[in-house]
């Protein structure tokens, strides 16, 4: 499905009830397809499937876009084509541009996180946002940002702030896809078994008490409240499953076999 400009832009289907729809990701002039398919890739990872393509270098369809894509290919296949910028984003309420250079235009300058936020907001209002992506060569034109409402800027080495066109569609794509994820910030995976209770842990603690004892590792006597105190401690923070706190009975046992046994 192509968009010329001038034309009403064709919308994709209805976007599923439970997320919002996503900004749309245009790419102006790009020049390699494998950059153009690298990006649906990344649009899709993190549930955008709205792609705007203006005047690429080398037409449109662009096979190597769509070897590139590998799976997204229903991203390219919705894509609006069109011949110039202020098509593109005629029919949107608010448009960003992603640049790392300084364009002497008193425009607000945006984290891609901020970014992400204010098109959630107006999303959420029925509002179309677009997030300009400029050409693999030099990035967008003073031209073409002076068309956007803001600027967006990755915090990069300032010393090489160069990215590449499909890192740059992942980075706002992740962005996107972070604010709104349900995802903790943290998991811990017990491989089929279970955080040992504090019982367990105890007499982890009295087994392991009891055999450094026989071996005559808490010496001298002064000391030996405060080195118990500091074994109890590390037991307890070492957040130890049931099946380590099986291995290590087992390793205790078998070390102490000619000591206690």
């Amino acid at each position: 499905m192509q968009e010329r400009s001038g034309a009403t832009p064709a919308e994709p289907a209805p976007e599923p009830a439970t997320r919002q729809a996503g900004p749309v990701m245009v790419l102006v002039r790009p020049q390699m397809g494998e950059n153009i398919g690298a990006s649906a890739r990344a649009m899709l990872n993190f549930g955008l499937e709205r792609m705007r393509v203006v005047a690429p270098r080398d037409g449109w369809p662009n096979p190597r876009a769509v070897a590139m894509a590998s799976g997204a290919g229903r991203v390219l296949e919705r894509a609006g084509v069109f011949d110039d910028l202020p098509g593109a984003v005629a029919d949107c309420d608010w448009v960003l541009a992603t640049t790392a250079r300084g364009r002497g235009l008193s425009k607000p300058v945006l984290t891609p996180e901020r970014a992400m936020e204010q098109a959630r907001a107006l999303g959420a209002a029925g509002k179309r946002v677009a997030v300009l992506f400029g050409p693999e060569r030099a990035g967008l034109e003073n031209d073409d940002v002076a068309r956007a409402n803001a600027i967006v800027t990755v915090p990069v080495n300032p010393d090489f702030y160069s990215l590449n066109l499909a890192q740059c569609v992942l980075l706002m794509a992740y962005e996107w896809g972070r604010q709104g994820a349900s995802v903790p910030p943290e998991v811990e995976e017990l491989a089929g078994t279970e955080l040992a209770g504090h019982v367990e842990v105890a007499r982890l603690g009295d087994h392991a008490e009891a055999r450094l004892a026989a071996a005559g590792f808490f010496f001298p006597e002064a000391k030996a409240a405060g080195m118990k105190r500091n074994l109890r401690n590390m037991w307890a923070r070492l957040r130890l499953t049931r099946a380590d706190v099986q291995m290590l009975h087992g390793m205790l046992r078998k070390l102490g076999r000619g000591i206690g046994d």
